[in-house]
């Protein structure tokens, strides 16, 4: 038998109890084990619960126990997270999670210590909820050398971003409204600032290079500057605008970003509406292949999580290798990232701006009232982050575009 305990009874950890049981043939045919919640963590008190009898207020309960093979950690946060999940992995335990906070923080010692334990330490979840995009980093593309990852990892602000598209919404309308339908907490700077999927482009680029990519190091701008006249100037060029992490493996380097991007309705990242997220994988070999999916939900998640138990299940006593190993990523400066941007400048200022980061083709935008919208050649981040600072009181927003 395969004893769990669930750290945490929230919206993730009681939809891993359910799955358990509801799909309990399943995931014993699967496990080749019967598995069974023995304990659940949590300071709260849930009278009439089903699982009442299993509840515990006590973490070292669990990681004392030498039949609980594999722990949950659902309890959100860092701190108390990490602490928790490393006692039990030097136990012995395996250790599945969705917290992506504390896997791209913590990732790459927890994995070895879980490596030197001969257990394992699984966080499918911690990335696009139930889409399954880390195994398949992990396994599938092992013959692959990945040139680029580029995903929308958060569904709070694809969800706002799609109704200012479809709706012609403003943005503090839509962040109400992502709130009263809890896709946005009260504080939703880790969505709207972009560091939600920082630290998921952190972890994916972690795997796809086999070496560490720190989050901090990665340049991260969120939504909170967009607003309804990008989307009108992006529909003339048929186009959306997405927020995007995305990484690129130049000659061993590592390029990561997060931004909001221009998608030309020709990219399959522009029909990704509402909450939903998906990313896209480009193998030197394979080429692009598209995962798409729920990226968060109570039961979507658990499901990601109760994947991660079943293979710690077979590989009881062993540990599930990990290509992200204990070596610096190195970053590539930003001379290294090209884009074109679509800039809106003020009128007066439009020429003097050409002059300093080109323009495509000759492509300008019509113009809305007193400004005008054009697109910048192919230039480096730091040569346009020169003009814009030359600029700055004339730029009124710009936006990088997507080339992949």
């Amino acid at each position: 038998m395969i004893h769990v305990a669930v750290m945490g009874h929230g919206t993730v950890g009681s939809g891993v109890v359910e799955i358990i049981d509801k799909n309990k043939k399943e995931v014993d045919a699967a496990s080749k084990d019967e598995v069974c919640v023995k304990y659940i963590l949590d300071l709260r008190d849930f009278p009439g619960d089903p699982h009442e009898d299993l509840l515990i207020k006590d973490y070292k309960i669990i990681v004392d126990d030498p039949e609980v093979d594999i722990v949950v950690e659902a309890l959100g946060g860092i701190d108390l997270a990490y602490k928790y999940t490393k006692e039990a992995l030097l136990n012995g335990k395996s250790v599945v999670t969705s917290n992506k906070a504390v896997v791209a923080e913590h990732g790459v010692e927890l994995l070895k210590i879980a490596k030197e334990k001969n257990c394992s330490y699984l966080f499918e979840a911690s990335v696009g909820g139930g889409i399954p995009i880390l195994r398949p980093l992990n396994t599938s593309f092992r013959a692959e050398r990945i040139e680029g990852i580029t995903g929308i990892l958060n569904g709070t602000t694809n969800f706002m971003l799609t109704k200012m598209d479809e709706e012609g919404c403003d943005y503090d309308d839509v962040l109400k409204e992502a709130q009263s339908k809890g896709y946005a907490e009260k504080n939703p700077e880790a969505d709207v600032c972009g560091y939600d999927a920082c630290r998921k482009i952190a972890i994916l680029t972690s795997l796809s290079m086999g070496k560490t990519v720190h989050y901090q190091n990665i340049t991260t701008e969120g939504i909170t500057n967009i607003n309804k006249v990008d989307f009108e100037y992006a529909k003339k060029m048929g186009a959306s605008v997405k927020l995007l992490g995305l990484s690129r493996n130049l000659d061993g380097e590592c390029m990561a970003l997060v931004a909001p991007f221009m998608v030309s309705d020709k990219s399959p990242l522009y029909a990704v509406r509402g909450v939903f997220n998906a990313v896209m994988v480009r193998g030197n070999m394979l080429g692009d292949t598209l995962f798409y999916g729920q990226g968060a939900g109570k039961l979507a998640t658990a499901s990601a999580i109760v994947s991660d138990i079943v293979d710690c299940s077979i590989n009881k006593g062993k540990t599930i290798e990990c290509t992200w190993k204990d070596e610096e990523a190195v970053m590539a400066d930003d001379s290294k990232k090209v884009f074109n941007y679509f800039i809106r400048v003020k009128k007066e200022a439009f020429d003097n701006l050409v002059k300093s980061v080109g323009i495509k083709e000759k492509v300008v935008v019509e113009s809305v009232s007193d400004e005008i919208g054009f697109v910048s050649d192919r230039i480096s981040e730091d040569k346009f982050l020169k003009a814009k600072e030359i600029c700055s009181n004339s730029i009124i927003n710009y936006i990088r575009i997507l080339d992949m």
